[in-house]
């Protein structure tokens, strides 16, 4: 082989994206999540502690639900730091939903750094009870 057949670039093979890429060096957390289900719907649970409502974004692709929240500093320009065991960074998590899910009609809540998303059943989904007539 010539030098230039060497230095030819390689072609690697498609690998699936485990976590976002990222152009700061801030770490990115995935946040713990309950999910619980009733007749009429599903509700996620989603711990952000640090996150605030401006920081947060929730967004509905291709059925892909995505959850990104980034924490801020908490120490102001003119304080210094001591010791810091709680880290900034981003919040980063996806769902792909089923068609059950009524997206339209999605709400979510954030309160004390725990996301409250509430995701309808559609009505095609839900448990319908049939009546049984005599005769």
């Amino acid at each position: 082989m010539t030098d230039a057949q060497n230095k030819e670039m390689q072609v690697k093979e498609k690998q699936e994206v485990t976590r976002p890429e990222q152009t700061s060096p801030a770490p990115v957390f995935t946040p713990a999540v309950d999910i619980f289900e009733t007749e009429k719907e599903i509700t996620l649970l989603a711990d952000l502690p640090g996150v605030k409502n401006d920081n947060l974004s929730i967004d509905l692709n291709e059925d892909v639900l995505t959850l990104a929240g980034d924490v801020e500093p908490f120490e102001k320009p003119d304080e210094q730091d001591l010791m810091i065991e709680y880290e900034i960074g981003r919040y980063y998590r996806q769902f792909t939903l089923s068609e059950i899910i009524d997206q339209e009609n999605i709400a979510a809540s954030l309160n004390d750094g725990v996301l409250r998303l509430r995701l309808p059943k559609a009505e095609k989904a839900r448990p319908k009870k049939i009546e049984v007539k005599s005769g």
